[in-house]
């Protein structure tokens, strides 16, 4: 970020049913930017996490230094069906927010966030006008822990994508929650268009033994953002 540049937060309040969501918005301050807005990025953590997830602050910064608007928010609790509409309450929101003219957005999210948002991005797929330009999922948790075969069920709504909706997928090769024979498996039967990243000694949080967090997160930061930016060159 240059000397004239600087990252605006801002903490928001979405109205969701009869409760709020805790959110931040992230966006590059600089003259114009507002108005030269076009890609906004939609971030969730997973079970234990919170807006305020270490790994998800650090890749809402390199996105937003980058030009994208990103928004973060926070939805706790591990009912599916639960997250998938806080989803899209916060979806909602991004929508009609005046001061932005956004013509594409992508879903990025860690774990179950990464369920909820493949879930999302499928059901909006059948409006072809609402449609999300890209899903990224972070450690996507295919099976529990040692119960390969929940991998099927887990990974329905990865299956369903259409062949608009292009997918990046970042796991790490030790992750219990993600064999990684399985989720090639899964991959070769998606329709839509699919990059899968492997974090080599990777756990399910990413992290690396022998490796700071710190370089271990610049390579994932740099995966996403080069991804989202080849989506929409």
């Amino acid at each position: 970020v240059g000397d004239f540049q600087s990252l605006r937060s801002d903490s928001l309040n979405i109205i969701f049913g009869k409760k709020q969501i805790v959110a931040v918005r992230v966006v590059l301050s600089i003259p114009d930017n507002v108005s030269a807005v076009r890609t906004a990025v939609i971030v969730t953590h997973g079970t234990g996490g919170d807006v305020n997830l270490k790994h998800l602050v650090s890749l809402a910064r390199v996105l937003a230094s980058n030009g994208l608007l990103c928004l973060r928010f926070t939805c706790k609790g591990l009912n599916l069906v639960y997250r998938v509409k806080a989803y899209n309450a916060v979806l909602e929101h991004l929508k009609y927010l005046k001061k932005f003219t956004i013509r594409q957005i992508f879903f990025v999210g860690r774990s179950l966030g990464a369920r909820a948002a493949s879930a999302l991005a499928r059901e909006l797929s059948v409006r072809p006008e609402d449609a999300v330009a890209g899903l990224v999922c972070l450690s996507f948790p295919l099976h529990p822990p040692g119960q390969t075969h929940g991998h099927r069920q887990r990974s329905e709504d990865l299956r369903g994508l259409p062949t608009e909706v292009p997918v990046l997928f970042l796991s790490g090769t030790a992750d219990n929650m993600c064999e990684k024979i399985l989720l090639e498996d899964v991959v070769k039967e998606m329709r839509c268009p699919t990059t899968v990243r492997w974090v080599e000694g990777g756990n399910h949080g990413l992290i690396v033994k022998g490796r700071t967090e710190e370089s271990v997160q610049d390579e994932l930061n740099a995966h996403v953002l080069s991804w989202i930016l080849e989506q929409i060159a």
